[in-house]
Protein backbone atom coordinates (compact mmCIF):
# COMPACT_ATOMS: atom_id res chain seq x y z
CA UNK A 1 0.00 0.00 0.00
CA UNK A 2 0.90 3.57 -1.21
CA UNK A 3 2.51 6.15 1.49
CA UNK A 4 0.69 9.55 0.89
CA UNK A 5 2.51 12.67 1.29
CA UNK A 6 -0.45 14.92 1.26
CA UNK A 7 -1.26 16.64 3.96
CA UNK A 8 -3.15 15.23 7.07
CA UNK A 9 -6.03 16.72 6.71
CA UNK A 10 -6.44 15.66 2.76
CA UNK A 11 -9.04 12.60 2.73
CA UNK A 12 -7.83 9.34 1.38
CA UNK A 13 -9.69 6.56 -0.22
CA UNK A 14 -9.28 4.65 3.27
CA UNK A 15 -11.05 7.33 5.13
CA UNK A 16 -14.06 7.14 2.02
CA UNK A 17 -14.19 3.00 3.06
CA UNK A 18 -14.41 3.65 6.76
CA UNK A 19 -17.32 6.10 5.79
CA UNK A 20 -19.15 3.17 4.16
CA UNK A 21 -19.01 0.82 6.68
CA UNK A 22 -20.07 3.15 9.43
CA UNK A 23 -23.33 3.26 6.59
CA UNK A 24 -23.41 -0.47 6.41
CA UNK A 25 -24.08 -0.52 9.92
CA UNK A 26 -26.23 2.20 10.44
CA UNK A 27 -28.56 1.91 7.69
CA UNK A 28 -28.20 -0.82 5.22
CA UNK A 29 -27.36 -4.06 7.98
CA UNK A 30 -30.16 -2.05 10.26
CA UNK A 31 -32.31 -2.27 7.71
CA UNK A 32 -31.78 -5.26 6.66
CA UNK A 33 -31.99 -6.77 10.69
CA UNK A 34 -35.36 -4.86 11.04
CA UNK A 35 -37.32 -6.30 7.85
CA UNK A 36 -36.24 -9.26 9.17
CA UNK A 37 -37.45 -9.03 12.63
CA UNK A 38 -41.17 -7.60 11.02
CA UNK A 39 -41.26 -10.77 8.75
CA UNK A 40 -40.39 -13.28 11.24
CA UNK A 41 -42.51 -11.83 14.08
CA UNK A 42 -44.97 -11.56 11.94
CA UNK A 43 -44.95 -15.67 11.63
CA UNK A 44 -43.81 -16.42 14.93
CA UNK A 45 -46.73 -13.98 16.21
CA UNK A 46 -49.24 -16.44 15.24
CA UNK A 47 -47.89 -19.55 16.79
CA UNK A 48 -47.09 -17.40 19.85
CA UNK A 49 -50.82 -16.81 19.88
CA UNK A 50 -51.46 -20.14 19.78
CA UNK A 51 -49.43 -21.46 23.08
CA UNK A 52 -50.20 -18.58 24.96
CA UNK A 53 -46.61 -17.16 24.61
CA UNK A 54 -43.59 -17.04 22.77
CA UNK A 55 -42.64 -20.31 21.79
CA UNK A 56 -38.84 -22.08 22.05
CA UNK A 57 -38.38 -22.10 18.27
CA UNK A 58 -39.12 -17.84 18.18
CA UNK A 59 -36.67 -17.52 21.00
CA UNK A 60 -33.98 -19.69 19.59
CA UNK A 61 -34.69 -17.74 16.50
CA UNK A 62 -34.58 -14.41 18.13
CA UNK A 63 -31.12 -15.58 19.69
CA UNK A 64 -29.55 -16.68 16.59
CA UNK A 65 -30.34 -13.84 15.09
CA UNK A 66 -29.71 -11.22 17.25
CA UNK A 67 -26.19 -12.80 18.16
CA UNK A 68 -25.44 -13.24 14.33
CA UNK A 69 -26.38 -9.05 13.21
CA UNK A 70 -24.25 -7.69 16.69
CA UNK A 71 -21.32 -9.78 14.98
CA UNK A 72 -21.57 -8.42 11.92
CA UNK A 73 -22.49 -4.73 13.37
CA UNK A 74 -19.16 -5.67 15.52
CA UNK A 75 -17.14 -6.36 12.32
CA UNK A 76 -18.09 -3.42 10.33
CA UNK A 77 -17.14 -0.93 13.03
CA UNK A 78 -14.04 -2.64 13.68
CA UNK A 79 -13.37 -2.19 9.93
CA UNK A 80 -14.19 1.32 9.87
CA UNK A 81 -11.79 1.92 13.09
CA UNK A 82 -9.26 0.32 11.18
CA UNK A 83 -9.16 1.79 7.66
CA UNK A 84 -9.73 5.23 9.88
CA UNK A 85 -5.88 4.70 11.51
CA UNK A 86 -4.58 3.68 8.50
CA UNK A 87 -5.91 6.39 6.57
CA UNK A 88 -4.61 9.08 9.48
CA UNK A 89 -1.11 7.66 9.04
CA UNK A 90 -1.17 8.13 5.09
CA UNK A 91 -1.30 4.75 4.04
CA UNK A 92 -3.04 4.52 0.76
CA UNK A 93 -4.07 6.94 -2.04
CA UNK A 94 -5.70 10.55 -1.45
CA UNK A 95 -9.01 10.40 -2.89
CA UNK A 96 -8.83 13.51 -4.27
CA UNK A 97 -6.42 12.26 -6.67
CA UNK A 98 -8.58 11.09 -9.37
CA UNK A 99 -11.79 12.26 -10.97
CA UNK A 100 -13.78 9.49 -9.93
CA UNK A 101 -13.01 9.85 -6.13
CA UNK A 102 -13.78 13.55 -6.74
CA UNK A 103 -17.01 12.61 -7.77
CA UNK A 104 -17.67 10.41 -5.02
CA UNK A 105 -17.09 13.03 -2.34
CA UNK A 106 -19.11 15.56 -4.25
CA UNK A 107 -21.78 12.94 -4.04
CA UNK A 108 -21.70 11.67 -0.26
CA UNK A 109 -21.12 15.72 0.47
CA UNK A 110 -24.30 16.24 -1.49
CA UNK A 111 -26.37 13.27 0.34
CA UNK A 112 -25.17 13.51 3.85
CA UNK A 113 -23.05 16.28 3.82
CA UNK A 114 -24.31 18.20 6.75
CA UNK A 115 -23.71 15.10 8.97
CA UNK A 116 -19.96 15.18 7.44
CA UNK A 117 -19.65 18.59 8.55
CA UNK A 118 -21.63 18.21 12.07
CA UNK A 119 -18.88 15.15 12.67
CA UNK A 120 -15.70 16.79 11.34
CA UNK A 121 -15.02 14.65 8.98
CA UNK A 122 -11.84 15.27 6.13
CA UNK A 123 -14.54 14.19 3.80
CA UNK A 124 -16.66 17.20 4.09
CA UNK A 125 -16.12 20.08 1.37
CA UNK A 126 -15.28 23.40 2.22
CA UNK A 127 -16.21 25.47 -0.45
CA UNK A 128 -13.66 26.68 -2.56
CA UNK A 129 -12.22 27.93 -6.29
CA UNK A 130 -11.26 24.66 -8.08
CA UNK A 131 -8.43 24.66 -10.74
CA UNK A 132 -7.53 21.60 -12.75
CA UNK A 133 -8.63 19.29 -9.80
CA UNK A 134 -7.32 21.27 -7.11
CA UNK A 135 -8.39 23.97 -4.60
CA UNK A 136 -6.48 27.24 -5.41
CA UNK A 137 -5.60 29.28 -2.36
CA UNK A 138 -7.68 32.60 -2.20
CA UNK A 139 -4.86 34.98 -2.52
CA UNK A 140 -3.29 38.17 -4.52
CA UNK A 141 -0.40 35.13 -5.46
CA UNK A 142 -2.36 31.69 -5.47
CA UNK A 143 -4.91 33.82 -7.76
CA UNK A 144 -2.17 35.10 -10.13
CA UNK A 145 -0.42 31.54 -10.59
CA UNK A 146 -3.88 30.16 -11.61
CA UNK A 147 -5.36 33.32 -13.30
CA UNK A 148 -2.04 34.48 -15.58
CA UNK A 149 -4.68 36.12 -17.57
CA UNK A 150 -7.06 37.39 -15.23
CA UNK A 151 -9.31 39.86 -16.32
CA UNK A 152 -11.55 42.57 -14.69
CA UNK A 153 -14.64 40.25 -16.01
CA UNK A 154 -15.57 37.41 -13.72
CA UNK A 155 -18.12 34.68 -14.42
CA UNK A 156 -18.63 31.59 -11.82
CA UNK A 157 -20.20 28.60 -12.30
CA UNK A 158 -21.96 27.18 -9.74
CA UNK A 159 -22.50 23.06 -9.78
CA UNK A 160 -25.76 20.99 -8.50
CA UNK A 161 -26.58 18.43 -6.07
CA UNK A 162 -23.52 16.11 -5.59
CA UNK A 163 -22.28 17.46 -8.72
CA UNK A 164 -18.15 18.69 -9.25
CA UNK A 165 -16.91 21.76 -11.17
CA UNK A 166 -15.79 18.35 -13.77
CA UNK A 167 -19.38 18.83 -14.45
CA UNK A 168 -18.94 21.87 -16.32
CA UNK A 169 -16.78 19.92 -18.98
CA UNK A 170 -19.77 17.55 -20.26
CA UNK A 171 -19.61 16.64 -23.54
CA UNK A 172 -16.41 18.80 -24.30
CA UNK A 173 -14.97 17.97 -28.09
CA UNK A 174 -11.86 19.29 -29.87
CA UNK A 175 -11.48 23.12 -31.18
CA UNK A 176 -10.84 22.86 -34.57
CA UNK A 177 -9.27 26.43 -33.83
CA UNK A 178 -6.88 26.04 -31.50
CA UNK A 179 -6.11 22.21 -31.19
CA UNK A 180 -7.59 21.99 -27.27
CA UNK A 181 -10.19 19.80 -26.02
CA UNK A 182 -11.66 22.39 -23.36
CA UNK A 183 -15.26 23.52 -25.36
CA UNK A 184 -17.29 24.76 -21.87
CA UNK A 185 -18.99 27.42 -20.95
CA UNK A 186 -16.29 28.74 -19.26
CA UNK A 187 -13.25 27.87 -21.82
CA UNK A 188 -15.82 29.94 -24.67
CA UNK A 189 -16.38 32.37 -23.02
CA UNK A 190 -12.72 33.84 -22.41
CA UNK A 191 -12.38 32.97 -25.93
CA UNK A 192 -14.77 34.67 -27.10
CA UNK A 193 -15.83 37.33 -24.84
CA UNK A 194 -12.41 37.91 -22.73
CA UNK A 195 -14.20 36.27 -19.53
CA UNK A 196 -12.28 34.77 -16.74
CA UNK A 197 -14.16 31.73 -15.78
CA UNK A 198 -13.45 30.48 -12.10
CA UNK A 199 -15.02 27.19 -10.87
CA UNK A 200 -16.31 26.94 -7.83
CA UNK A 201 -16.97 23.08 -5.78
CA UNK A 202 -19.09 23.47 -2.83
CA UNK A 203 -21.15 21.18 -0.04
CA UNK A 204 -24.49 20.67 -1.49
CA UNK A 205 -25.49 19.13 1.68
CA UNK A 206 -25.44 21.88 3.57
CA UNK A 207 -28.71 24.18 3.80
CA UNK A 208 -28.91 26.93 1.40
CA UNK A 209 -28.94 29.16 3.66
CA UNK A 210 -25.50 28.02 4.85
CA UNK A 211 -24.59 27.35 1.33
CA UNK A 212 -25.18 31.05 0.90
CA UNK A 213 -23.07 32.45 3.02
CA UNK A 214 -20.14 30.64 2.56
CA UNK A 215 -20.11 31.58 -0.94
CA UNK A 216 -20.70 35.46 -0.10
CA UNK A 217 -17.65 35.12 1.52
CA UNK A 218 -15.69 33.47 -0.77
CA UNK A 219 -16.81 35.87 -3.11
CA UNK A 220 -15.63 38.73 -0.95
CA UNK A 221 -11.92 37.35 -0.50
CA UNK A 222 -11.97 36.39 -4.29
CA UNK A 223 -12.69 40.00 -5.20
CA UNK A 224 -10.17 41.32 -2.68
CA UNK A 225 -7.34 39.30 -3.60
CA UNK A 226 -7.86 39.03 -7.71
CA UNK A 227 -4.96 40.08 -9.75
CA UNK A 228 -7.08 42.86 -11.07
CA UNK A 229 -9.66 45.25 -10.25
CA UNK A 230 -12.90 43.46 -10.86
CA UNK A 231 -15.40 45.50 -12.86
CA UNK A 232 -18.49 42.78 -13.51
CA UNK A 233 -19.15 39.50 -11.96
CA UNK A 234 -21.74 37.22 -13.34
CA UNK A 235 -22.79 34.10 -11.58
CA UNK A 236 -24.08 30.87 -13.54
CA UNK A 237 -25.68 27.98 -11.89
CA UNK A 238 -26.60 24.87 -12.43
CA UNK A 239 -29.61 23.22 -10.23
CA UNK A 240 -28.89 24.16 -6.88
CA UNK A 241 -26.10 26.03 -8.14
CA UNK A 242 -28.41 28.56 -8.93
CA UNK A 243 -30.02 28.76 -5.72
CA UNK A 244 -27.11 29.12 -3.91
CA UNK A 245 -26.48 31.91 -6.29
CA UNK A 246 -29.38 33.81 -5.11
CA UNK A 247 -28.93 32.72 -1.49
CA UNK A 248 -25.17 34.15 -1.93
CA UNK A 249 -26.79 37.08 -3.18
CA UNK A 250 -29.71 37.93 -0.45
CA UNK A 251 -26.06 37.90 2.12
CA UNK A 252 -26.45 41.30 3.88
CA UNK A 253 -22.93 43.02 3.71
CA UNK A 254 -21.32 45.53 4.90
CA UNK A 255 -18.19 48.05 3.43
CA UNK A 256 -14.70 46.24 5.41
CA UNK A 257 -11.43 47.67 5.76
CA UNK A 258 -10.39 44.50 4.67
CA UNK A 259 -12.33 43.39 1.81
CA UNK A 260 -12.52 46.91 0.48
CA UNK A 261 -15.56 49.81 0.87
CA UNK A 262 -18.18 48.09 -1.88
CA UNK A 263 -19.61 44.55 -1.44
CA UNK A 264 -19.39 41.96 -4.18
CA UNK A 265 -22.85 41.97 -5.20
CA UNK A 266 -22.39 45.62 -6.16
CA UNK A 267 -20.22 44.17 -8.97
CA UNK A 268 -22.85 41.71 -10.44
CA UNK A 269 -24.77 42.30 -13.51
CA UNK A 270 -26.10 38.82 -14.42
CA UNK A 271 -27.18 36.03 -12.83
CA UNK A 272 -28.02 32.95 -15.08
CA UNK A 273 -29.88 29.65 -13.55
CA UNK A 274 -29.47 26.69 -15.77
CA UNK A 275 -32.58 23.92 -14.53
CA UNK A 276 -32.96 25.45 -10.61
CA UNK A 277 -35.28 24.50 -9.10
CA UNK A 278 -37.09 27.86 -8.36
CA UNK A 279 -40.12 26.49 -6.72
CA UNK A 280 -39.01 23.34 -5.47
CA UNK A 281 -38.40 20.05 -7.17
CA UNK A 282 -40.94 17.19 -7.39
CA UNK A 283 -38.06 14.42 -6.58
CA UNK A 284 -37.75 15.63 -3.23
CA UNK A 285 -41.29 15.79 -2.62
CA UNK A 286 -42.32 12.81 -3.97
CA UNK A 287 -39.66 11.16 -1.71
CA UNK A 288 -41.27 12.93 0.97
CA UNK A 289 -44.36 11.55 0.30
CA UNK A 290 -42.80 8.03 0.20
CA UNK A 291 -41.54 8.04 3.63
CA UNK A 292 -44.55 8.79 4.95
CA UNK A 293 -46.34 6.06 3.60
CA UNK A 294 -43.40 3.84 4.29
CA UNK A 295 -43.71 4.49 7.54
CA UNK A 296 -46.93 3.20 8.33
CA UNK A 297 -45.88 0.03 7.19
CA UNK A 298 -43.49 -2.12 9.43
CA UNK A 299 -41.69 -3.80 7.02
CA UNK A 300 -41.00 -0.90 5.11
CA UNK A 301 -40.67 1.68 8.06
CA UNK A 302 -36.60 0.54 7.71
CA UNK A 303 -36.23 2.08 4.44
CA UNK A 304 -37.87 4.98 5.35
CA UNK A 305 -35.62 5.44 7.99
CA UNK A 306 -32.93 5.37 5.24
CA UNK A 307 -33.93 8.30 3.32
CA UNK A 308 -34.80 10.39 5.90
CA UNK A 309 -30.67 10.51 6.65
CA UNK A 310 -30.76 12.74 3.64
CA UNK A 311 -29.06 16.12 4.14
CA UNK A 312 -30.75 19.14 5.10
CA UNK A 313 -29.30 20.62 1.31
CA UNK A 314 -31.65 17.65 0.00
CA UNK A 315 -34.02 18.89 1.91
CA UNK A 316 -33.81 22.54 1.07
CA UNK A 317 -35.33 21.06 -2.35
CA UNK A 318 -38.96 20.13 -1.36
CA UNK A 319 -40.10 24.32 -1.70
CA UNK A 320 -37.14 25.64 -2.98
CA UNK A 321 -35.82 29.32 -2.23
CA UNK A 322 -38.68 31.69 -0.88
CA UNK A 323 -40.23 33.91 -3.20
CA UNK A 324 -39.25 36.51 -0.80
CA UNK A 325 -35.55 35.69 -1.27
CA UNK A 326 -34.81 39.60 -2.73
CA UNK A 327 -32.73 39.80 -6.50
CA UNK A 328 -30.31 42.11 -6.73
CA UNK A 329 -32.19 45.35 -8.21
CA UNK A 330 -29.07 46.46 -10.50
CA UNK A 331 -28.51 42.62 -11.92
CA UNK A 332 -30.57 40.42 -15.13
CA UNK A 333 -31.89 38.04 -14.64
CA UNK A 334 -31.42 35.09 -17.40
CA UNK A 335 -33.34 31.71 -17.05
CA UNK A 336 -32.69 28.66 -18.61
CA UNK A 337 -35.13 25.76 -18.56
CA UNK A 338 -34.88 22.66 -20.58
CA UNK A 339 -37.78 20.18 -21.25
CA UNK A 340 -37.88 16.69 -22.82
CA UNK A 341 -41.00 18.02 -24.57
CA UNK A 342 -40.59 20.13 -27.56
CA UNK A 343 -42.97 22.92 -26.63
CA UNK A 344 -43.29 24.44 -22.91
CA UNK A 345 -46.95 23.90 -22.64
CA UNK A 346 -47.04 20.22 -23.00
CA UNK A 347 -48.36 18.32 -19.55
CA UNK A 348 -44.56 16.89 -19.56
CA UNK A 349 -43.01 20.39 -19.47
CA UNK A 350 -45.44 20.66 -16.43
CA UNK A 351 -44.86 17.61 -14.69
CA UNK A 352 -41.68 15.86 -15.50
CA UNK A 353 -39.80 18.89 -17.51
CA UNK A 354 -36.30 17.85 -18.12
CA UNK A 355 -36.47 14.84 -15.66
CA UNK A 356 -35.92 16.79 -12.44
CA UNK A 357 -37.26 20.29 -12.58
CA UNK A 358 -40.11 21.05 -14.12
CA UNK A 359 -40.65 23.92 -16.72
CA UNK A 360 -43.00 26.34 -14.31
CA UNK A 361 -40.36 26.07 -11.34
CA UNK A 362 -36.88 26.27 -13.54
CA UNK A 363 -38.24 29.89 -14.97
CA UNK A 364 -39.97 30.83 -11.83
CA UNK A 365 -43.54 31.04 -11.98
CA UNK A 366 -46.00 30.59 -8.70
CA UNK A 367 -49.49 30.15 -8.90
CA UNK A 368 -51.64 32.58 -10.91
CA UNK A 369 -48.32 32.85 -13.34
CA UNK A 370 -47.23 35.02 -10.62
CA UNK A 371 -43.10 35.72 -11.78
CA UNK A 372 -40.31 35.60 -9.23
CA UNK A 373 -38.14 37.45 -11.21
CA UNK A 374 -40.22 40.41 -13.07
CA UNK A 375 -38.40 40.96 -16.39
CA UNK A 376 -36.06 38.50 -16.64
CA UNK A 377 -34.95 36.52 -20.11
CA UNK A 378 -36.21 33.08 -20.41
CA UNK A 379 -34.68 30.86 -22.62
CA UNK A 380 -36.87 27.23 -23.57
CA UNK A 381 -34.24 24.19 -24.62
CA UNK A 382 -36.91 22.01 -25.85
CA UNK A 383 -35.92 17.83 -25.87
CA UNK A 384 -33.37 18.36 -23.93
CA UNK A 385 -32.77 17.26 -20.13
CA UNK A 386 -31.46 18.41 -16.91
CA UNK A 387 -27.70 17.64 -17.44
CA UNK A 388 -27.72 19.00 -21.33
CA UNK A 389 -27.97 22.17 -19.68
CA UNK A 390 -24.36 21.55 -18.45
CA UNK A 391 -23.07 21.89 -22.22
CA UNK A 392 -25.61 23.42 -24.87
CA UNK A 393 -24.54 25.15 -28.05
CA UNK A 394 -28.59 26.55 -27.43
CA UNK A 395 -27.21 27.64 -24.24
CA UNK A 396 -23.68 28.65 -25.31
CA UNK A 397 -25.16 31.47 -28.08
CA UNK A 398 -27.81 32.84 -25.25
CA UNK A 399 -24.78 33.36 -22.70
CA UNK A 400 -22.55 35.29 -24.96
CA UNK A 401 -25.61 37.55 -25.91
CA UNK A 402 -26.17 38.11 -22.10
CA UNK A 403 -22.61 38.28 -21.42
CA UNK A 404 -21.34 40.24 -24.35
CA UNK A 405 -18.36 42.50 -23.32
CA UNK A 406 -16.59 45.14 -25.45
CA UNK A 407 -13.40 44.47 -24.15
CA UNK A 408 -11.50 43.97 -21.10
CA UNK A 409 -8.79 45.31 -19.42
CA UNK A 410 -5.94 43.24 -17.12
CA UNK A 411 -4.09 45.98 -15.60
CA UNK A 412 -2.18 43.98 -12.55
CA UNK A 413 -2.99 45.56 -9.27
CA UNK A 414 -0.85 47.39 -6.97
Amino acid sequence: MSIRTAPAAEAGVLEAAALAAEHLDLLVLGAVRDIHGSVTGRVHGVLDKVVGGPTVPHRVHDGIATGIYAGIGLGLRASAQALRRADRLGLGPAIEDGARGRFVVSAVNGLIGDKLVADGSPLAIEIGVRHRGRDVPVTRAGLGRAYPRASDAIVVFLHGLCETEHYWDRRSRPRPDDGTTTASYGARLAADEGWSPVFVRANTGVSLAEAGVALSSLLTRLVASWPTEVRRIALVGHSMGGLMARAACAVTLTPSIEFGDAPWTDLVTDVVTLGAPHTGSPVERTIARGIRVAARAPELRPFARIFEQRSVGVLDLHDGMPDATAVLPHARYHLVAATLSTSPKHPVAATIGDFLVPYRSAVGLLPGDVEMFPGADVLHVPGADHFDLLNHDDVYAALRGWLARAGSTTTPRS
